[in-house]
């Protein structure tokens, strides 16, 4: 017989598996490859209405409870509750619409519905222009084949209407092909990447930001960052806003050049904190030929896409975003060149608008440009499975091997934690 407590338990597990099952289904035949999610939306069952509440997880009657009668949104309160338990699954896209800067929590939903449609009409107007040149794109379909040959000549002219002279447009037609490529390969395992029209909308993404994008236009593990967007936010353009905000957060980590990617200023920063925090496991690294960090690359490049299921990615990100939140995100995206800069951290009650980690960062005065939380995440997995690397690693791609053995076993909101002391010790002895 199963007591209060244990039945409590049960409905806890269930109600969290069906939840997850429901918003992200996993293919038929990839239900035994794929490894099962560790989050489960944190919710509690109260048995005088026999419904289930959110508990430690950011809940939609939660999240509307947060917003004003004009629409202004407690950022504050909203923090702490993802920083706790994460955002439940059927409002993940909005919220992280403010988690990524789309819109400023003091604005009223006056203010943000006009800046959507205005945000929309722009995106319409350059799919507009990308249509002009690839009529593919719009059309729900997408292309996986090259459009110009080695000499920059068209081999298709039903797909592409433009002159191939200029050189910007060369550019976006060389990597179109590359953006299908890896749209096919993007979450396989998942139900909503069965559809055509669904892989066409991501691709349709990629390609105008890849256009927009003079500098990077478009590099693999985009689609990755991007795909995800896709499945949460109904909008194409409201997606595209979206993925153009997180891309402004790691848009460093894909800049390429003959000898580096932009990764590597992570990388940097990784051995500087393993070396100040954990001088011995550093210098073994160094000994194995791997003080360049160079095994990290994935994890840094792509938010641990690799090391976590679907489900625990989202999770993780959503932790992150909300312990690195800063109040200050919209107006720098919005006005770059503004003197204004928003609140300012001169009291608590401004402090706590600030995730964790970023809070630290503020009381501290530290304004390292390249140390990101997910630098921290990747030394926290480091010290996690530091007696392993010291004991068992006589090279590099030992340690390639054990940290290869944290996919599906990481706990997120623990790494997170981790993360965080290990900023803290830092600090610390930096300030020293």
């Amino acid at each position: 017989m199963i007591g209060c407590g244990g039945l409590f338990g049960v409905l806890m597990k269930s109600a969290g598996t069906t939840e997850l099952n429901a918003f992200y289904p996993i293919r038929p035949e990839c239900q035994a490859d794929v490894p099962a999610p560790r989050f489960k939306p944190r919710v509690s069952f109260c048995f005088s209405t026999n419904a289930f509440l959110a508990g430690k997880t950011l809940s939609q009657r939660r999240w509307l409870a947060s917003f004003s009668a004009d629409g202004h949104l407690d950022i504050a309160k909203v923090l702490r509750r993802i920083q706790r338990g994460g955002v439940h699954p059927s409002i993940k896209g909005e919220v992280w619409e403010f988690l990524l800067g789309c819109y400023d929590p003091n604005s009223t939903l006056e203010e943000r519905n006009e800046l959507k449609q205005r945000r929309r009409g722009q995106y319409d107007m350059w799919k507009a222009e990308c249509q002009r040149m690839v009529p593919v794109i719009g059309s729900g379909k997408f292309i996986t084949t090259p459009l110009i040959d080695d000499d920059g000549q068209i081999i298709d002219p039903s797909l592409v209407t433009v002159q191939t002279s200029d050189k910007k447009v060369l550019q976006w037609l060389q990597l179109l092909h590359q953006i299908g490529l890896d749209v096919v390969r993007t979450d396989r395992a998942l139900v909503f990447y069965e559809s055509e029209v669904n892989q066409a909308k991501l691709w349709d993404v990629l390609s105008v930001y890849a256009w927009l994008d003079n500098d990077i236009g478009y590099v693999q593990g985009m689609n990755d960052i991007c795909s995800p967007i896709i499945i949460l936010i109904e909008n194409e353009a409201d997606c595209y806003w979206c993925f153009d905000r997180a891309m402004r957060r790691m848009r460093e980590n894909f800049r390429c050049s003959a000898s580096s990617m932009g990764v590597q200023s992570q990388l940097a920063t990784l051995s500087q904190i393993i070396k100040t925090v954990d001088p011995k496991l550093h210098h073994h690294l160094e000994d194995l030929d791997g003080g360049e960090y160079l095994f990290a690359f994935r994890m840094l490049m792509v938010l641990f896409r690799r090391e976590f299921s679907f489900a625990d990615t989202l999770y993780l990100w959503e932790l992150m975003w909300g312990m690195e939140y800063n109040p200050n995100i919209f107006i720098n995206y919005e006005d770059p060149d503004s003197k204004t800069r928003g609140p300012s951290p001169a009291n608590d009650k401004v402090l706590k608008q600030y995730g964790k980690f970023e809070r630290k960062n503020v009381k501290t005065g530290y304004t390292e440009e390249h140390s990101a939380l997910a630098v921290f995440l990747v030394a926290s997995v480091l010290e996690i499975k530091n007696r392993r690397i010291l004991n068992e690693a006589k090279g590099v791609d030992d340690v390639v091997k054990i940290l290869g053995d944290i996919t599906s076993n990481l706990d997120a909101k623990k790494a997170c934690t981790e993360a965080l002391k290990i900023q803290k010790k830092y600090l610390s002895k930096t300030k020293k």
